[in-house]
């Protein structure tokens, strides 16, 4: 009965199928098509390749990075980078060494100045808006920053309109006009954030000024970052010029290009950047700032009102904020991974961090001391890194009661970085490490960034590989090596706030000289 049924079943769909290849055949179909399987092949399995087909060519992955970057240097010193990356925009710019620390023998604060100056009028644009303008033609933004020893021209724009973009960065870097009317514009908002970086809730960028500036007093990285408002006024066009003479020179400067062929980039340049003649003249560079950063260690106290810093009608609780800081090393020295990684262990935040995977909630500074001493309301690490010095420095903040507490907190954790390391705390702050640089390589505009500035300091890049192979071999004893030459320095502190109880420079010294980190016991006689 069954294979009565059976056979019912597949009589049925010969008939179904004939009367569709009939139906094919009126509509005009052809009547036959090969498939690669069926009874084309009946005896072959799918386990086996197929008899007279090429045998298949499959991508491999070998953990190596095939799109290199790729460096060449022009006539006149200038060095153009490139990063091949898929996709239809591109992010290219001009990185110069040239920023605050250059600025020992001018007004301080050109750096500054400039970065607000950017992308106004030159010879081929007469505003801003006309530069705007043009960029969009090619859904193009643009941006400029300065940083201690960096200043950066970028723009993103689609990739057909690169010779637009190059030309456009070359006019804007090496023939800006200045007018009076720009200059006094860009006195305006230097004055205007100045006042926002007073006035704002979060004091972390004037801790970062405080702290380099206790570290290396009045040399190179500590120098002032930000216009001091007393040179506002007497910044104009000719101290611009003698400046940009000096440091705006082809020797000192990127082109670099994600995103791009690098023929065509290098195209670009000669056509934009090679035989031009700059707006301040080409006169020979006669005064460049070649020193060296020279770590003093100190301190610097500001005393501030921070009852009524909040912006809203939400009181914010009243707050003295400390830094300590101790020299770490250079990022072209051996040792900068190895302090990367201890940053990265250090970790720490604000006391109300949502949590959550990649939040750092299982790093020292939240274990040994947000979880442990309710009454912090942060405590948080940084590592600012620059071709001859670095500075590992932690930040904290609480109730001004509580200071002299809170920094003998802080003077303990240092002398444990140069203790045991857990080997799971340190396989954890790797893979941290690791994570965060290649989710941060995914964005095109970090890409440039990061090929202009390692270009720009050794001439080469590491590829993220081998980056990560640098992290994973740090080991236990590297951790201690470094904690324990970081100590011998003396400490660097910046404080602001109700500074009535803090405790007192050579206290803090003695601290981090010490076995357990203990501030001096003082004992009065009166209360």
């Amino acid at each position: 009965m069954a294979a009565m049924v059976l056979a019912t079943a597949r009589l049925l769909l010969l008939r179904g199928s004939g009367s569709w290849r009939r139906s094919r055949l009126r509509s005009g179909a052809a009547p036959h098509r090969q498939f690669s399987s069926g009874s084309a092949y009946p005896s072959t399995p799918l386990s086996s390749p197929l008899p007279g087909v090429p045998e298949p060519v499959f991508a491999t992955v070998d953990g190596q990075e095939k799109f290199e970057t790729k460096v060449t240097t022009l006539d006149n010193g200038l060095r153009v980078a490139s990063q091949n990356k898929f996709g239809q925009f591109c992010t290219v710019g001009i990185l110069i060494n040239s920023g605050s620390r250059y600025e020992a023998k001018y007004l301080s604060g050109i750096a500054h100045f400039l970065e607000k100056l950017a992308f106004s009028s030159t010879d081929r644009f007469n505003s801003k808006d006309e530069i705007l303008l043009t960029l969009e033609k090619h859904g193009g933004i643009c941006d400029c920053q300065t940083s201690r020893d960096t200043t950066m021209y970028a723009v993103s724009a689609d990739s057909k309109g690169l010779d637009t973009v190059v030309g456009l960065l070359a006019d804007v870097v090496l023939h800006p006009r200045f007018t009076d009317e720009e200059i006094e514009m860009t006195r305006m908002a230097v004055q205007f954030e100045l006042e926002d970086l007073d006035m704002r809730p979060d004091p972390e960028p004037l801790l970062t000024e405080m702290i380099h500036e206790a570290a290396y007093r009045e040399n190179t990285v500590g120098l002032h970052r930000f216009c001091p408002t007393e040179n506002i006024a007497k910044i104009d066009r000719e101290v611009l010029h003698s400046y940009l003479r000096n440091y705006y020179t082809p020797d000192r400067m990127v082109l670099a290009g994600v995103g791009v062929e690098h023929e065509h980039l290098v195209e670009c340049a000669r056509k934009y950047l090679l035989g031009t003649r700059p707006a301040w003249g080409c006169e020979r560079a006669v005064d460049v700032d070649r020193s060296v950063a020279q770590y003093t260690g100190g301190v610097v106290k500001l005393e501030r009102d921070m009852s009524n810093v909040s912006l809203g009608p939400a009181p914010f609780p009243e707050l003295t904020h400390i830094m300590i800081g101790l020299e770490s090393c250079s990022f072209l020295e051996e040792d900068f991974i190895p302090f990367a990684v201890l940053n990265m262990m250090m970790g720490g935040g604000g006391s109300f961090s949502a949590g959550g995977p990649g939040k750092g909630m299982f790093t020292r500074l939240y274990l040994n001391v947000l979880n442990r001493h309710h009454w912090m309301y942060n405590a948080t690490s940084y590592h600012h890194s620059y071709e001859d010095t670095g500075l590992l420095c932690v930040h904290a903040s609480a109730d001004p009661r509580q200071v002299r507490e809170m920094v003998e907190i802080l003077t303990k954790e240092f002398i444990l970085m140069a203790g045991t390391v857990d080997v799971v705390e340190l396989e954890r702050a790797k893979t941290q490490l690791m994570s965060m640089l290649m989710m941060n390589l995914e964005s095109r505009p970090v890409i440039f960034e990061d090929v202009g500035r390692q270009v720009l300091a050794t001439r080469s890049r590491k590829l993220p590989h081998e980056l990560c192979a640098l992290i994973r071999s740090v080991k236990p004893e590297d951790i201690r090596r470094v904690a324990s030459q970081m100590l011998r320095r003396k400490p660097a502190v910046a404080a602001l706030g109700d500074l009535s109880d803090l405790p007192a420079y050579e206290h803090i010294q003695a601290a981090l000289s010490s076995r357990d980190g203990r501030l001096p016991r003082i004992y009065r006689l009166f209360r």
